[in-house]
């Protein structure tokens, strides 16, 4: 499972044997939730809105940066 950021007490990953479209998993506390990368879309959430709403905003600024690595890894 790579980490790819750990940041605020979120921690975004994706799995070893992770399947398109490209996308992130992102963790923090008990809450979790698996954005999409392409259109930042929210595919399933269990973080509070509030956390929700600061991990895009990580994933926005980081998004060139998690696509470079999941191509690396899977390519």
């Amino acid at each position: 499972m790579p980490t790819l950021l750990l940041q605020d007490g979120f921690k975004f990953f994706f799995y070893a044997n992770e399947h398109e479209p490209k996308h992130i998993h992102v963790m923090k506390n008990e809450g979790f939730a698996k954005i999409e990368l392409e259109h930042l879309k929210v595919v399933q959430n269990y973080l509070k809105p509030k956390d929700l709403k600061i991990a895009l905003a990580i994933i926005e600024q980081h998004k060139d940066e998690f696509e470079r690595k999941w191509n690396e890894w899977f390519n």
